[in-house]
């Protein structure tokens, strides 16, 4: 059998989607026979230090179109020749998007589809983005033969705002890199604390720091924590991140609150390690990758109600309303180090992600493959 993907954010995207194709292909090239070849078709190279992520197989190439003026018309149409050329079999559309024509090119194809964020919540885009996610979306799934969603929450979406059968979905939830398992030795850890500047005693967060997170919920949440508790959020700022900003320097948390930006995903598991807790206020998602890590890092995790949080994080999490700052503040106060029973639910959460970890969540989507080509 000889599988396609779209690897296009494989060997541009840093975290996120790029994250999901490699952590997919490698898991996937783990348990592949030899009788099965892993195609990526990129529009270029990308970037070296995320294409070198993808771990060297011999079942496993890159795919780059010949000479063309637009890669993107590649993407969408071109690469039909170059599929039919391989004698592709499947083709994964890993970020949501299948070419043109590919159910009338007789290629069987799955796409991959996270959130419907754009429809869902489309006062979080520029008004004309989300009409052309929506357009694509809609086009997608009429193409596809099978549909992958990454939670139950999405295929619910799917079916609601797509129009699509939920016999046509599959949920495989999305896999996650174990490496934040692995305990960050002390000199490394001390290393990272003097390169931040981090404070004793901190509660963490990782993401974007856009409206949709709602990083001002745990922010606001501050007036009723200890005073020596800090927040540190990690993420690429957006403009919203200045209204964080004022609100931290209008209320005089500028010393409680500690904004990092371009951390490098090697320092993430010591930022996680050293944490007390890890929040996550964000009204809505397709999964929450940050959840887990933060997990298999061995911090409790507060998260916010409302999307697919609670699939990801399980039940011995603590969930609260978007809108609830003195909530927050109470879910933090109970899972901080020294609060009771925090230990057993660690080791509870951290029972309930391994679902999410490495060759069950590839096996799963190889079966989806198998499926559909032995109809």
């Amino acid at each position: 059998m000889n599988i396609g993907y779209d690897a296009k954010r494989i060997v541009r995207n840093g975290s996120g989607l790029g994250n999901y194709g490699r952590t997919l292909i490698n898991d996937l090239t783990r348990i592949v026979g030899d009788d099965t070849a892993l195609y990526l078709y990129a529009p270029d190279p990308g970037k070296e230090h995320l294409r070198s992520q993808v771990h060297p197989s011999d079942r496993l190439q890159f795919v780059y179109p010949g000479k063309t003026l637009v890669k993107s018309l590649w993407r969408s149409h071109g690469i039909l020749k170059d599929l039919r050329r391989d004698g592709i079999d499947i083709f994964h559309g890993l970020s949501g998007e299948l070419p043109w024509g590919i159910h009338a090119s007789g290629i069987r194809s799955v796409v991959t589809i996270h959130d419907l964020i754009f429809i869902r919540h489309p006062e979080y885009f520029y008004w004309w983005d989300a009409k052309i996610y929506a357009a694509k979306f809609h086009r997608t799934v009429k193409e596809a033969d099978r549909i992958i969603a990454i939670s139950e929450c999405t295929k619910r979406d799917v079916v609601q705002l797509g129009g699509v059968s939920p016999d046509r979905i599959d949920v495989v939830y999305q896999s996650c890199d174990t490496s934040f398992r692995q305990v960050a030795a002390e000199d490394r850890k001390r290393q990272v604390r003097d390169r931040y500047k981090l404070p004793r005693r901190y509660v963490i967060s990782v993401g974007t720091i856009e409206k949709r997170k709602n990083i001002l919920l745990a922010v606001k949440a501050l007036h009723s924590l200890p005073e020596e508790l800090f927040l540190v959020i990690v993420g690429r700022t957006t403009p919203y991140a200045d209204q964080v900003r004022k609100y931290v320097s209008n209320n005089k948390l500028d010393h409680r609150v500690l904004f990092l930006h371009n951390v490098p995903t090697a320092d993430l598991p010591a930022l996680y390690q050293m944490a007390e807790a890890f929040v996550y206020p964000s009204r809505y998602e397709g999964f929450g990758i940050p959840v887990i890590e933060a997990i298999q890092s061995g911090l409790p995790v507060v998260a916010c109600t409302g999307s697919c949080l609670e699939e990801a994080g399980g039940p011995d999490c603590l969930y609260v309303s978007p809108d609830d700052d003195e909530a927050m503040a109470h879910a933090l106060l109970q899972v901080v180090s020294g609060a009771e029973g925090r230990e057993a639910r660690i080791e509870s959460a951290q029972r309930y992600v391994r679902r999410f970890e490495g060759g069950n969540v590839a096996a799963q989507v190889l079966n989806v493959y198998q499926r559909l080509v032995s109809r």
